[in-house]
């Protein structure tokens, strides 16, 4: 911990941990409540709407907007009022006293005097055999980033919620064939992107099945997926599928492990606030977006959220400063 002193350190009013809509609007409203606000970007600069295509229900977009445009849009706003961005990934944090410490992964400290979790959350993977193997040669998270590599081929989306739905759907501009692979024969899907894909042509369904296992091959170093092994949960019966690509859409695990043990979490790792707030278990440091948010897990309930713990952390500074002037005189 003593990169803390070092001479290197910088200082801010709010520290910022993770982009996205609710890093974003948390630093537009803290930086034009005139107070110093870094965002540290981290490994994905802008969150998980950089890999989204078209976002329609973000409000005041009649049209629909780019994912990737929206939260360039987001942070010229916040950059405009003062905010800076920093492309570093935090690392370590010591929330143990105030001001805080923040490490990046250069080891390179800065203190804050508050700081707003936005971290998010990432994609969740099987952990089927196979898929650390074939991961980016065939086996993908992301339809968006990826389905362009998949013109023409038969494609498999593994899930049964609104991601699932969405990705199949948006693979068909590519693949000639895209089949949900889904462990039940009910969904978590709603009714609206459920009879989306149902409505949908090119898109076909493969029940109560799981995947055992992705089997490919290996050319002159050169991997690719060929099949999955699918078994079904009824019979247990194991058949193999021919596959060029298979993408998993099961949902995301908040990126919460910084805060291990120092911030109360949920059994899954979402970041318990009080009611109605953003304030969590340790004073000055508050939570925002999808690293806290379980159940809406939407842009706008992001973005909310983010001015929700602009607003608590610029009251809770000002009741602490106030509270150290008058204690000094």
């Amino acid at each position: 911990m003593s990169n803390a002193s070092s001479p290197s350190t910088t200082h801010t009013d709010i520290a910022i941990i993770g982009a996205g809509p609710a890093g974003f609007t948390a630093a537009l409203y803290a930086s034009r409540a005139n107070l110093g606000v870094v965002i540290f970007e981290g490994m994905q600069p802008g969150g998980q709407l950089t890999i989204t295509t078209e976002v329609e229900n973000y409000p005041g977009f009649e049209h629909g907007i780019m994912g990737p445009e929206l939260m360039d849009v987001m942070r010229k706003q916040a950059h405009r009022f003062g905010a800076q961005s920093r492309f570093e990934t935090i690392t370590k944090v010591d929330l143990t006293q105030r001001p805080f410490t923040l490490w990046n992964e250069r080891n390179e400290a800065t203190t804050a005097d508050a700081i707003i979790i936005a971290t998010g959350a990432s994609a969740k993977l099987l952990g089927a055999k196979g898929e650390d193997t074939y991961m980016g040669y065939g086996v993908s998270a992301c339809a968006t980033c990826d389905g362009f590599f998949f013109r023409d081929q038969r494609v498999f989306v593994i899930g049964g919620g609104d991601t699932a739905m969405e990705e199949a759907n948006y693979l068909t501009r590519f693949a000639s064939m895209v089949t949900i692979v889904h462990r039940r024969d009910d969904f978590r899907a709603s009714k609206i992107m459920l009879e989306r894909a149902h409505a949908n042509p090119k898109i076909q369904f493969l029940l109560n099945s799981v995947v055992d296992e992705y089997v490919g091959t290996e050319v002159n170093g050169m991997k690719k997926l060929t099949h999955l092994a699918v078994r079904n949960t009824v019979t247990n019966d194991v058949q193999m599928i021919e596959a060029d690509g298979a993408f998993v859409a099961i949902g995301h695990q908040p990126n919460t492990s910084l805060f291990s043990g120092v911030l109360d979490m949920d059994d899954v790792g979402y970041i318990r606030t009080q009611p109605g707030t953003s304030y969590t278990n340790v004073p000055g440091v508050f939570a925002s977006g999808d690293a806290q948010d379980s159940v809406y897990r939407q842009a706008i309930t992001a973005a909310g959220s983010g001015c929700m713990a602009a607003i608590d952390a610029e009251r809770w500074l000002e009741t602490v400063r106030h509270e150290a002037a008058s204690t000094q005189h």
